[in-house]
């Protein structure tokens, strides 16, 4: 039986997060029915701050805060902002005004904000192929959308969606960053960004909106997402980060606009007709073609770059 390289390894862990943070946006859109967007956020991950934290602190291959310089902690410090209290708390705000499916296109424009932000901050290169691939998957999603109308009532919803988009760019770059130079493993990442982050969050989510009122379902759902699709899975991620590039990690992470929509079909009733079919194909050929070319050099492989991705 031949064993994978870590490269393939890489990109099957991070397919498998992809899947569990699609299953985020179904129930993330059943939890908003009855828990406050804010405040939902907050809880998600502060729970999953709490369920981690034993295991980083027991843990002796993780890094010690009181070994983190002053400049780990900037970096920290600013990943937590931008990936959590920015990030995460616009995607829920979000998907509380728009539909799973049309907030999961806007936030596909990601790979392409990160590819250009990664060539003057990264000094990371993207391969013919690579770019050719990333355009097959935008024409897959105009395909699948075509022709796109937005409704007067969704302006709000899609003025959050575009800083979520930003947030999400720039935390991927930071996050790769950080990941890319191989000094602090990825549970003192997640646990340490998270811990600063998730915080903050949940404090503006309860300054801002109503106190929610949960019931089974909902703390169901909260615990799930915190212990699952969280705690393992944002590790999990920052893992393959330190082998895979920003916008190969970007790409895959973009599939989930994929999932979403099988997922929405089977969970939520929003059918997909054979044009969206045919945009689903072209989107999956443009992410074949980005993240399973080959490549001569394994030690010389710094270009394209990874980052995080908002569920």
């Amino acid at each position: 039986m031949v064993k994978p390289s870590p490269d393939t390894r890489a990109i099957l862990q991070s397919l498998f997060v992809t899947f569990l943070w699609s299953t985020s946006w179904v129930l993330v859109k059943i939890g908003l029915e009855d828990i406050p967007p804010i405040t939902f956020a907050g809880l998600r991950y502060l729970f999953a701050f709490l369920i981690l934290l034993p295991f980083y602190l027991r843990s002796h291959r993780t890094v010690p805060l009181t070994d983190l310089t002053r400049s780990d902690w900037g970096w920290l410090i600013l990943l937590g902002l931008l990936f959590y209290t920015l990030t995460q708390g616009s995607q829920f705000l979000g998907l509380a005004y728009l539909p799973a499916i049309t907030f999961s296109l806007l936030l596909n424009s990601t790979a392409l904000i990160v590819a250009v932000l990664g060539i003057p901050l990264l000094g990371e290169r993207l391969k013919p192929l690579q770019w050719g691939g990333m355009l097959v998957f935008l024409m897959g999603v105009v395909v699948f959308f075509y022709p796109i109308f937005i409704p007067a009532g969704m302006a709000f919803g899609f003025l959050v969606a575009g800083f979520h988009v930003l947030a999400t760019s720039f935390s991927s770059i930071v996050g790769r960053f950080i990941n890319r130079a191989g000094k602090l493993d990825a549970l003192t990442v997640t646990v340490v960004s998270m811990g600063i982050g998730a915080p903050l969050l949940l404090a503006a989510g309860l300054l801002l909106e109503d106190m929610p009122r949960l019931d089974m379902t909902g703390w169901l759902i909260v615990i799930w997402l915190a212990a699952v699709n969280t705690a393992f899975a944002f590790t999990l991620w920052n893992h393959t980060l330190r082998t895979l590039s920003a916008a190969r990690s970007s790409m895959i992470n973009n599939t989930m606009l994929i999932q979403i929509a099988v997922l929405a079909w089977i969970f939520l009733g929003e059918r997909v007709t054979w044009q969206e079919a045919a945009g689903l194909g072209l989107a999956a050929a443009g992410v074949f073609l980005v993240t399973w070319q080959r490549r001569p050099s394994r030690a010389k492989d710094t270009e394209g770059d990874g980052g995080y991705s908002s569920s």
